[in-house]
């Protein structure tokens, strides 16, 4: 975990993990299974006024933004309408294990899954930025399949989060699972083997409570300080 450079800003949160590592993201720039050494989550400004106003393609504008921040290698990237203010970070060691998790958080875009979806076809541009933006490193090595595992386990502590904290869909009323338009992102930096990464092993519990505290902590923050609705949480 030594390695790891971690940069907050007012425009982006940026993880140099030193080296091109295995990684497994949702992420708009860089997404699926891969290498890569950086993580970028990106601040951008909302698009309420929908498809009336062209905003440039999320994958050139964070590859252009890595380009001009001079960070080289392969990047994951995804977005945020969330203020950088929201950064929360968790940092678990256990037996030699250590996870982080960087949170950015907004509750705007809340929803349940299954909801009613918006988009009734299959869509080819890119969802609109993300608003509970998670990023995960483990300090092990992680098969694909673990890394698939970490996701899930990342994506139920998330839920449990919400549900404790009584988050509901802006849509239905119904207790919230995420936001619509969420990113994950998980890098495994190498040395112990991590073969499994769900709630019966270390790697999974670890990953479990270090999403739950900074996405708590993110939430606490948002809570006072974004935008108000009218509805059972604020």
């Amino acid at each position: 975990m030594e390695q790891i450079r971690l940069v907050a800003t007012d425009e982006h949160l940026h993880l140099d993990l030193g080296r091109p590592c295995p990684v497994l993201g949702s992420c708009v720039l860089g997404g699926g299974l891969g290498v890569a050494r950086h993580v970028l989550n990106l601040r951008v400004d909302a698009n309420l006024a929908g498809d009336s106003l062209r905003f440039p393609v999320p994958e050139t504008t964070l590859r252009e933004y890595c380009s001009v921040q001079g960070w080289e290698g392969a990047a994951l990237g995804m977005m945020t309408a969330a203020s950088m203010k929201s950064i929360r970070t968790a940092r678990l060691e256990e037996d030699g294990l250590a996870v982080l998790a960087a949170v950015t958080a907004g509750l705007t875009n809340a929803r349940r899954a299954g909801d009613p979806a918006e988009c009734r076809d299959m869509p080819t541009a890119a969802p609109p930025p993300g608003t509970i933006n998670i990023i995960v490193v483990l300090g092990a090595s992680l098969p694909p399949a673990a890394l698939v595992e970490a996701v899930i386990t990342i994506t139920e502590a998330k839920a449990a989060v919400l549900q404790d904290m009584g988050v509901t869909s802006r849509t239905t009323g119904l207790p919230a699972t995420g936001t619509g338009t969420d990113a994950v992102a998980v890098a495994a930096l190498g040395g112990r083997e991590a073969a499994y990464c769900g709630k019966h092993v270390l790697a999974g519990e670890l990953t479990a409570r270090a999403v739950m505290q900074a996405l708590a902590a993110s939430l606490e923050w948002y809570a006072t300080n974004g935008p108000r609705w009218e509805g059972p949480w604020a």
